[in-house]
């Protein structure tokens, strides 16, 4: 609910950002869908945004910055907001006050909390609810139906998002505080991997709308799914493309070759095609940045069909830890010693095959590195 920054009446400018959303989309004219809006809130509409500025003890510039950061749109002076939203404005200029957090960290808060929320709120109501919504009876309406469902699930999902975020909280933390060192713990090392759709936007012209939601979300779910099941970590989706990370090569690998597999043995899904690099990353609230990442990307942009590329630090780091020979030779000369000693040659999960050194756009000469899965020692 971005606010104009004076405080000033209702004839002052608007800053209206349509991606914002705004608390009075629910309609003052619709005596249900202020229940709705109530039921959901808690409370009922008090404040405009000067007097909730005012009465949380903050200034109306920085209420208007945690309000932009949080994703709300610009409401002028009307009253549409609530105690919760002083309490919120109270609680985030307490942690300001109280040296826990600096303004600019408040409002990273702010932001990160709203960029998730918005996502996760518009998929329950488009997906979730429209689904539970549909009348049980003839002659009544979705939106008669709606405002009963809310009320017996509202307490479960708050519950459940407030377990998930403690769980997901808890592995992040374990995760910052294993690092190496303190730099570490910002700039991490970190295996990251795009995969990609192939032929999406021919397929965009082809389907119907509702045959390719249907398809997306499937791809979505079961990269998700994989991706959570082998120990990476999903950054985000992107319709035809995922973009996730490993803090190590082995199980960014192992994931990278079962999408492929997943994937190829889907008849209604295209062919997929992936790239892995390995280095230092930047994170920030929850996404991922940095000269690793644009190598995965571009890697991704010229991986062959149904198969995965990976930079040359990808596959040294896979080579160092053991999960894949130097080369076949080397494996060969392994397993003949082995043999000739009556012991186990080594057993390595992955193969790698350089290909053609070529230059790439914006980061120069890269050696791209094809990786397959290597499921028995070669013969001596």
């Amino acid at each position: 609910m971005t606010v104009d920054d004076t405080g000033s009446g209702a004839g002052a400018e608007r800053r209206v950002d349509p991606h914002a959303a705004d608390p009075g989309d629910l309609g003052e004219g619709n005596p249900l869908a202020l229940r709705l809006e109530q039921l959901i809130l808690g409370a009922e509409r008090r404040y405009t945004p000067f007097q909730a500025a005012r009465s949380a003890g903050v200034s109306m510039e920085l209420a208007s910055r945690f309000w932009r950061a949080m994703g709300f749109a610009d409401i002028g002076q009307a009253k549409a907001l609530t105690e919760a939203d002083v309490l919120a404005l109270r609680r985030l200029a307490g942690l300001v006050e109280a040296g826990l957090l600096s303004e600019a960290m408040a409002v990273q808060v702010a932001r990160s909390t709203g960029q998730t929320t918005a996502r996760l709120a518009e998929w329950q109501i488009d997906s979730f609810l429209e689904g539970l919504t549909e009348p049980p009876e003839p002659g009544m309406t979705r939106t008669e139906v709606t405002y009963p469902i809310v009320e017996l699930l509202l307490p479960e999902l708050e519950e459940f998002l407030v377990y998930v975020w403690r769980r997901q909280l808890a592995a992040s933390a374990g995760r910052v505080v294993q690092a190496a060192d303190d730099e570490e713990m910002v700039d991490r090392r970190l295996a990251v991997c795009f995969a990609d759709l192939v032929g999406f936007t021919r397929l965009t012209r082809r389907m119907e709308e509702e045959e390719l939601g249907e398809l997306v979300e499937a791809f979505e779910t079961t990269s998700a799914d994989l991706v959570a099941a082998r120990g990476g970590r999903l950054i985000k989706t992107l319709g035809d493309e995922v973009l996730y990370a490993a803090d190590d090569a082995g199980t960014a690998a192992d994931i990278a070759l079962l999408l492929v597999e997943t994937m190829s043995n889907d008849e209604t899904m295209p062919e997929l095609r992936v790239g892995m690099a390995f280095g230092t990353v930047t994170t920030r609230m929850g996404d991922v940045f940095g000269t690793t990442v644009n190598l995965a990307s571009r890697l991704t942009s010229i991986a062959p069909r149904d198969a995965v590329l990976v930079d040359s630090a990808f596959a040294e780091e896979l080579i160092r830890t053991g999960d894949a020979p130097a080369s076949e030779a080397q494996a060969a000369e392994e397993a003949a010693a082995a043999e000739k000693e009556g012991e186990e040659p080594p057993k390595y999960r992955f193969a790698l095959q350089p290909m053609w050194q070529r230059p790439v756009r914006g980061l120069g000469v890269v050696e791209p590195w094809l990786l397959t899965r290597r499921h028995e020692p070669p013969s001596p």
